[in-house]
Parts: structure tokens; C-alpha cells; sequence
């Protein structure tokens, strides 16, 4: 017979960010516990409100499969003695296994006897193992815990009720002073206490009670009324995927309205208004048939259209609240100049530990006008460089940025544009901080792109100098978020970026203009390339380059991020030619027997006069044409110059020993190897790739 189940567990409003990952986490536990059990089932529904995360699973079996088991003992010279008797060892095996010796048989494993006792386990009852349920629920983690009443154990929101039902047979458990039963909860003011006959009634049951507890559902509602409205007033809507979530995880029982503001409001910064609707109220935003914003919105209430319009007057009131602060803030912010906002960066802390940020400002500066020349920037765009790294952080002290601290950078824009800044320092005021995320969108202009780099290097450098290394999950300061953010960055511009020149000249200059931090910045260039290069790895990772490729070439000696990633692309490329595995392994023989030398990179000269065989000429001869231009090559260019030696190094294996007796000769085939291993750890290290015939 196949059985359905019903969990529910009954909450306190959980957080509308929350919802969603927890009900996915309980779905994955259940079904990897039901999966250990051995019990197989057609389906898990989810269900999900801020009250509640339920599941309803169908199609369960009866009980688990019977299981027939051949367990193994020990050998049967151990198992009895020289006359047949049975030894303690065999007695005690039997009986761990609920047999006794007679129950032994002899079985020949690799030309050794053993002695097996043949098990029959009996599936256990499916209300049995859904007892199990309760580990389930409280294996659960959240982001954030707490406890309640006297009790230690924590979860995201005190727990109100538990339903486990099977068909109609409630299941027993208790999780602190809650004990499972059939009574579910309906919407908290509309709705009240209904109990189930049996779980397949939970949604329909639900629904009387003023709950749509079926998340997918429920969205389909929310953007069906907003259409709706938008419809009727000839309105233009784009539904934030975000937004629409978290509206979608704040209700029940949802019902859509329209509210208005006042019109001189609209005289604010789109951004700022989309900002008190969006962030602060959860509202949406509406704009006319050309793209213009509106003074209206669009917000869900958790309940019935009774009394509707006491409840738009009341989100008009709030917001018109809000949109007055902003109004004043606006106003007041443009009494002052930027320099006055700069000047004020002096007693502003970037962090105690490091600087203010009037010196973060200026160390940026420093980085960006050497990346600037780096990258061949005109002396227009180094100009404009220059005056955005001195300004790029003064709306952080303004009124507007001080309350709605989600603009930063966009106030900067702003309030740049009407101090009559150029508007190529006003969009690099405000793509410094992009990407936002770890899949963001990326600075569109170069010179946004460079500061963005620029002030993410210096966070990482200076962070990492005062001992502030994310560990772990532990990444307080987003120094992964930043460093993923450099790596995207320089892939989308293509620019050439030694990290650990970039580093070490930057270091250098900022000592040199008084503007460096008081501290050892120095000792931090290879643990900061070693965590860019991790961002790197993740990069490839993502563009689906294989884990041994990723891991190879951010473990050669190169540490140029763009050479990096066009190297992971070419041995991707190239990984499934038929040469590829002679080519590499070739390669990685080079790379593991110039290791037997140490030799200073001035002391790479190989003297002809020492060889023995043609092989060694021969190899020089081809070394010698590719080893020119090898370091400003393409990473295509790089391998395919090395994967041009491969029939040559087996010549050359094949007819010299390496380790000679005689000291001169072992040196310099040493040397050789070791000028062509260094060719090779610049494209990577390939000895980490794996390679299969």
C-alpha cells in the first residue's frame, strides 16, 4: 500500500530571507534520512508561509525491504583450534551477530577460509522510522538561532505546533514541550485552529483557514493581482525577483493595493525613491508607458480586502514619512561641496586597526594612477583617475548616504554631477563598488573599473596587514566578495595584471609618497596572491574548467590573473586531443627531474660543448627558438611552443642520463631541463593535472 505523510512545523513569523533556503534544507534532510532508511517514496511536496514549513510526502511504502546479509568473521584457522573446536574469537563474532556458532558457515575469500553467518533483517513498520522525523527537525541549522522559555535547544523561531501525520495516524514525538498531533494553525487573524483527518487534506483544509500554503501558488497570486492593478491604471511594472520573494515569504494570505505619494517628491533622485518603496517598505515601484517613475505604488497586505483603505492610508503615511527625510536630506546635502564632504573623510574611520578613510583614499590613489599607466591610459582618463580616487568616498559622510546607506555611490553620482565633476569621475563614483555581489554586474567604464580594482586591492592589502585574514566561513570585511570582484573585473577588461608586481610596486610608491599605513604590507604579497589566486580558481571553476586544470595553473609561478584564466582555458581547450596526455606527460618528466637542480635564474647557462648525443644539441637548438618572447606569449602560444618539444624530450629521455657521475655534465643537462621547466610552471604547474590514455 503506498502511504503519504505530512510534516508541518508551526512557527513563529520566521524571517521572509529565511523561508525559502530552510524549506529547501528540511525537503533535502528528509529525503536524505527517508534514503538511509531505505524507503523509497514518489514525491516531497513543499509547503511554506513565515509560520510554517511543511512537507507532504507521497507514495511510501509500508516498511522497509527485508534485507538478506552475509557477514564476514574471521579466518577459520582462527575461528577454531587444531582439534575443530570453536575458538572464543568464533563464539564472540556468532554471538555479536544474535547467532551462535552453529549458525557458521566456511566461504573461500582470495584462497583463505572465513567463516560467514548468513543475517535475514526484517524491514521495520514505516510509522516506526517516521518517528525519525524528529531528528530531522531539529538537525535543522538557520543563520541566525535562539532560544526560549528555559530551554538550550535553538532554532530560527520558537516552535508552536507539530503535525506528523501518516494518512490518518498521527506519529508520535515531542520536541521540548511539543508534541506532534493533527492540528494545524490558520492565518493568525483570519483564520483559526482546524484539525486534519488525514495529510491529504493539509492544503485544501488551509485554504479555509485564509492560508495559500503553497509558496509557488502563493507568488502566482501576488504577480497576478500587482498585473492586475498595473492593468487598470495603465501602469509599467518590473517585478524585482527578489522583492516579489520576499513579499511572497512575508504573507499568507496575500492581497495586492495601490497607494500614491505626493508629486513634489519625484523631484528626488529616482534611486532614492525606489529605494524607500523597494528597501524599506517592500513596495514596488510603478513608472508610465515611457519609463518614467510615478508617485505611486504598488504593496501586499498579509490579509482580505476588508478595510482596505485604512490600510493604503496607513503605507502612504509611512512612506511619505521616509520620502520627507530624503527630501530634507537631498536639500541639505547640496548646501555643502565636495570638499567640504572630503575634508571631513579626515576623521572618518576606513578602520581603527589601518587608517580613516581620507588615507584609504589616498593610497587608492596611488595604486590607480600606477595600474592607469600600466594599462595605457590617455592622460584624459589618467586625469580623470586621479580627481575620482581623491573624491570617490565623500557622499559616505553626507546626510542622504547616513540614512539610506544602500546608495552609496549612487549619491556620490548624484551629488558629483551637480557640483559640475566631469560625468566620467561622477560613473566611477559610482561603479567603485560594483560588483555588489559575487555575480554583480561589472563596471561599465574603464575608469570605474580600474578604482573598483584599485580599492578592492587596497581593502585586501591593508586588511590582510592587520591581521584580519577571512578563516573559514568567518569573512566579516566581504575580502572574498572583493577579491572575486578584482578577478571579474580584470577578465572583462582583458588587462594584464601581475599580481605580485602590482603588489610590490605599489607597496613601494606608497612608502615613497608617505601614504602607506603603518604596517608591514610587504610580508602580505605572497598570502594575498595565494587568496586572489583561490578567487581565480573559483572563476574557473565556474566557467567549468576541470578542478585539476583550475588547480595547475594557479599553482604555476606566473601570478597573472588574465594569463591565469586564458591558461585554464587553453589546457580545457586542448584536454581531449590525442596528443594531450603524451605532451603532458613529456612535460611534468621535465618538470620532476629539474627539480634535482638548484640553480639561480643567472645561472641558467648551458654550455654546449658538454653534450654527448645529437638528442642534446637537438634540444638546445628547439629550446633556443621558442625560449625568446616566451614570457609575453599568449597562453595558446605558450603551449603550443611547449607541446612542440614533446617528440624531442623523449628523444632526449631516451638517450641521456641525467644524474651523470661527472658533476659538469649532470649540472648543465640540469640547467636545461631546468630552463624548459621554467617555461612550463609559467603556463602552470602541470605535474597537477590529471591525464588518462
Amino acid at each position: 500500500m503506498a502511504n503519504n505523510f505530512l510534516l508541518e512545523i508551526g512557527l513563529e513569523e520566521i524571517p521572509a530571507h529565511v523561508v525559502t533556503p530552510s524549506i529547501n534544507q528540511l525537503k533535502k534532510r528528509a529525503a536524505d534520512f527517508l534514503k538511509a532508511q531505505r524507503m523509497t517514496f514518489e514525491q516531497i511536496k513543499t509547503f511554506s508561509t513565515p509560520r510554517r514549513l511543511a512537507l507532504y510526502i507521497t507514495g511510501l511504502a509500508d516498511k522497509q525491504p527485508d534485507i538478506d546479509k552475509s557477514v564476514k568473521g574471521p579466518a577459520k584457522k582462527i575461528a577454531q583450534d587444531a582439534d575443530g573446536n570453536w575458538t572464543k574469537a568464533a563464539i564472540g563474532f556468532s554471538r555479536g551477530q544474535g547467532a551462535t556458532p552453529d549458525d557458521i558457515t566456511f566461504k573461500e575469500v582470495k584462497g583463505t577460509e572465513y567463516v560467514f553467518v548468513e543475517k535475514h533483517i526484517a524491514g521495520k513498520p514505516l510509522e516506526t522510522i517516521l518517528t525519525g522525523m524528529k531528528d530531522v527537525v531539529t538537525a535543522m541549522t538557520f543563520p541566525t538561532m535562539m532560544k526560549w522559555a528555559n530551554y538550550s535547544f535553538e532554532y530560527v523561531r520558537p516552535i508552536k505546533w507539530l503535525v506528523a501525520l501518516l494518512n490518518d495516524q498521527v506519529i508520535p514525538f515531542q520536541i521540548l514541550d511539543v508534541s506532534t498531533d493533527r492540528v494545524t494553525s490558520g492565518h493568525r487573524f483570519l483564520g483559526k485552529d482546524v484539525s486534519l483527518a488525514n495529510a491529504d487534506e493539509y492544503e485544501e483544509k488551509l485554504t479555509e483557514q485564509f492560508v495559500v500554503a503553497d509558496a509557488a501558488k502563493r507568488k502566482e497570486l501576488i504577480v497576478k493581482q500587482i498585473h492586475q492593478i498595473a492593468e487598470v491604471h495603465d501602469w509599467q511594472i518590473s517585478l524585482d525577483p527578489d522583492l516579489l520573494e520576499e513579499v511572497n515569504n512575508l504573507v499568507e494570505w496575500p492581497t495586492a493595493f495601490a497607494g500614491k505619494f505626493a508629486d513634489k517628491y519625484l523631484t528626488i533622485p529616482d534611486e532614492v525613491l525606489i529605494t524607500s518603496m523597494k528597501d524599506h517598505q517592500r513596495f514596488f515601484f510603478v513608472t508610465d508607458q515611457s519609463g518614467a517613475l510615478l508617485p505611486d505604488f504598488i504593496s501586499v497586505r498579509n490579509g482580505n480586502d476588508h478595510d482596505i483603505e485604512n490600510v493604503i492610508a496607513g503605507n502612504e503615511k509611512v512612506l511619505t514619512a521616509r520620502l520627507e527625510d530624503a527630501m530634507f536630506f537631498y536639500q541639505e546635502d547640496q548646501k555643502k561641496t565636495i570638499a567640504d564632504y572630503v575634508n571631513r573623510l579626515k576623521k572618518v574611520s576606513f578602520h581603527d586597526k589601518i587608517s580613516t578613510m581620507y588615507e584609504k583614499m589616498q593610497r587608492v590613489g596611488v595604486i590607480s594612477h600606477y595600474l592607469g599607466q600600466q594599462f595605457n591610459f590617455s592622460d584624459e582618463s589618467l586625469a580623470d583617475l586621479k580627481r575620482a580616487a581623491e573624491i570617490y568616498k565623500f557622499d559616505l559622510v553626507t546626510g542622504m548616504v547616513g540614512e539610506f546607506a544602500e546608495l552609496q555611490g549612487v549619491m556620490g553620482e548624484k551629488y558629483a554631477l551637480l557640483n559640475h565633476e566631469s560625468p566620467v569621475v561622477a560613473k566611477a563614483i559610482a561603479e567603485h563598488y560594483m560588483p555588489i555581489s559575487a555575480n554583480g554586474d561589472l563596471p561599465k567604464s574603464d575608469v570605474g573599473a580600474l578604482l573598483a580594482v584599485a580599492d578592492k586591492l587596497d581593502s585586501i592589502l591593508t586588511f590582510f596587514a592587520a591581521g584580519m585574514v577571512p578563516s573559514g566561513s568567518n569573512d566579516p570585511y566581504a575580502l572574498r566578495r572583493q577579491a572575486t570582484g578584482i578577478v571579474r573585473i580584470v577578465a572583462d577588461k582583458k588587462w594584464n595584471f601581475d599580481l605580485k608586481a602590482v603588489l610590490n610596486a605599489v607597496i613601494k610608491l606608497q612608502n615613497e609618497q608617505n601614504v602607506a599605513p603603518k604596517l608591514d604590507m610587504s610580508a602580505q604579497v605572497d598570502p594575498v596572491c595565494d587568496f586572489i589566486k583561490d578567487r581565480i580558481k573559483q572563476y574557473l571553476d565556474d566557467l567549468g574548467i576541470r578542478y585539476d586544470i583550475s588547480d595547475a595553473v594557479t599553482s604555476g609561478s606566473l601570478t597573472d590573473i588574465l594569463y591565469n584564466i586564458s591558461s585554464g582555458q587553453v589546457l580545457q581547450a586542448h584536454k581531449d586531443d590525442d596528443n594531450f596526455k603524451g605532451i603532458i606527460e613529456s612535460l611534468t618528466r621535465v618538470l620532476r627531474i629539474s627539480k634535482k637542480g638548484h640553480f639561480a635564474d643567472n645561472d641558467l647557462t648551458v654550455d654546449p660543448t658538454l653534450f654527448e648525443n645529437d638528442s642534446e644539441k637537438d634540444l638546445n637548438t628547439q629550446v633556443a627558438g621558442i625560449v625568446t618572447g616566451f614570457d609575453t606569449a599568449s597562453a595558446q602560444e605558450d603551449f603550443a611552443r611547449l607541446a612542440s618539444l614533446e617528440s624531442i624530450i623523449n628523444e632526449y629521455f631516451d638517450a641521456t642520463m641525467i644524474m651523470a657521475k661527472d658533476a659538469k655534465l649532470k649540472d648543465n643537462r640540469l640547467r636545461q631541463l631546468t630552463i624548459i621547466s621554467n617555461m612550463i610552471l609559467h603556463l602552470g604547474d602541470l605535474d597537477k593535472l590529471v591525464v588518462k590514455g
